[in-house]
């Protein structure tokens, strides 16, 4: 891996993608400031209503009579392909640039974010000619089959935490089913996305097929969302934002949704777990990232037998974390992603510390040297929180662990469920009984036994309650971006 400090950022032209041509914005500029110095270092597009209206048209031309529409599957499945292979290539290149407008360390902006999201599409490029329908061996003298087919043009809205990759979970099962595309990046991460419209471009994906229009969302994710020429929303993001392109959705055209939101998942930890591999996914579970993570393991429930040393050994290793520089490579935790959000962290925290929470380290922001100007926090972890607290109940996003002390296995599933969010969640025992029971139990889109944050293409991500509908990646997930349609032949009596 190259050394990131000696890197210069190739950054991209400061245009829309709408039709396959760099576009001027009609909606202005996008301050993009660097989370680490505060300071700005690109003004991006912002994309305005009659930009939104121009990339629909030409999304909706793409799918419909363009090339898009024409092409064998197995051809748009190696263009699909192509973006992977050139995502990958250019990885250093494209991660660079997400940690300058993330925060994220450069090696998480790789490993976690630009990595994953080139596997995605390549894992997608593989289904774009297995859409197999079928058969139906009805009453009568018909022939009756059922065939997949594309839902059509779809706004894809993603959040700031993952910008590469979660655009990816979007971009690779609608593009391989042969929907087009509208990618709509968070305001404060524009750079992966336009980066993303680059190489479809040079790869040589037809004009309309992948536009990409940063903007705020007002107006621009209001503008897609109301727009009758959307078939669907596919959206990572907070439950507010879903609630209101919920509305969008039934005031217009009733568009499709998938929904992945966020998360307050449980690890549970029995004392015949394994503590030494238990304490490092605890660890990262909240602070990979900087707990700027959907499902990050926020909640930490201990029994009462282990809780004391447990959680003394999770606080001694957040004090120890290295916070700074995301661009160092001896960095383990970057700036969160900016002033409001930092906010809003150290708001929760006040909160806990009112409540009565205990707090065993960090809780304050981390200003020492050249982190003054940035939104650096120290890792928090909070003991003594009791369910019923707000950061044991509602979505902090950012690195504060709370540690909850359970008695019995019918406490632990108790807690465990007792928030409105059902993202993920993860066992650790040694008792593979109990295991497998609790799974069962757990109201969790994912659960995961002696691991935590484990993913891989052909496994499907998604939540139960408010933490969403529908599912990213695998195969389920391209059940998302198409529809079925059942066709009926009468034969003739022989």
């Amino acid at each position: 891996m190259s050394d990131a400090r000696s890197m210069t950022p190739r950054l991209p032209e400061p245009k829309l993608l709408i039709d396959g041509e760099s576009v001027a914005p009609e909606g202005g500029t996008i301050p993009v400031t660097n989370p680490a110095t505060g300071e700005t270092f690109f003004h991006a597009p912002a994309a305005g209503v009659s930009d939104v209206d121009k990339a629909v048209h030409a999304a909706r031309r793409a799918f419909e009579s363009g090339p898009w529409s024409r092409m064998n599957p197995s051809a748009r499945g190696k263009l699909v392909r192509k973006l992977a292979e050139a995502l990958w290539e250019r990885r250093e290149e494209v991660a660079l640039v997400g940690s300058l407008e993330n925060g994220k360390t450069f090696r998480e902006a790789i490993r976690g974010d630009v990595a994953p999201g080139s596997a995605t599409l390549a894992y997608a490029s593989e289904w774009s000619n297995k859409l197999a329908g079928e058969v139906l061996p009805v009453d009568g003298s018909f022939l009756t089959y059922v065939q997949r087919e594309p839902l059509g043009v779809v706004a894809a809205i993603v959040p700031w935490n993952y910008p590469t990759c979660l655009a990816c979970w979007k971009l690779g099962p609608a593009l391989a089913t042969g929907c087009t595309v509208i990618l709509k990046p968070s305001e404060l991460t524009p750079l992966t996305a336009m980066k993303l419209g680059e190489l479809a471009r040079e790869v040589g994906f037809p004009p309309g097929v992948l536009n990409v229009l940063p903007g705020y969302g007002a107006p621009t994710g209001e503008a897609l969302a109301r727009h009758p020429g959307v078939d669907k929303i596919a959206f990572t993001g907070s439950v507010r934002t879903a609630r209101r392109l919920l509305h969008a959705s039934a005031d217009t055209n009733l568009k499709k949704l998938t929904l992945e939101l966020g998360g307050k998942s449980p690890q549970i930890i029995f004392p015949d777990a394994d503590m030494a591999r238990a304490v490092e996914a605890c660890f990262w579970g909240i602070f990979g990232n900087k707990g700027e993570v959907c499902n990050a393991g926020s909640r930490v429930l201990v029994h009462a037998r282990a809780h004391d040393a447990f959680a003394e050994t999770l606080a001694k290793r957040a004090r120890e974390m290295v916070v700074g520089d995301p661009l160092d490579a001896r960095t383990e935790m970057g700036a969160q992603v900016s002033a409001h959000q930092l906010e809003t962290i150290l708001g929760y925290i006040e909160s806990g510390k009112s409540e009565g929470a205990t707090l065993a380290c960090g809780g304050a922001r981390d200003s020492e040297g050249i982190k003054a100007k940035g939104n650096f926090l120290k890792p928090t972890v909070f003991v003594d929180v009791q369910p019923h607290m707000r950061i044991a109940q509602e979505e902090i996003f950012g690195p504060v662990l709370s540690v909850l002390r359970f008695e019995d296995e019918a406490q632990a599933l108790r807690m465990a469920n007792g928030t409105s969010y059902g993202l993920a969640a993860s066992l650790w025992t040694r008792d593979v009984a109990r295991a497998h029971a609790l799974a069962k139990k757990v109201q969790a889109g994912v659960v995961w036994i002696n691991c935590f944050n484990e993913f891989d293409d052909a496994a499907p991500f998604g939540g139960y309650k408010e933490s969403g509908w529908g599912r990213d990646l695998s195969a389920h997930a391209l059940e998302n971006y198409t529809q079925l349609k059942t066709v009926w032949t009468h034969l003739p009596e022989v």
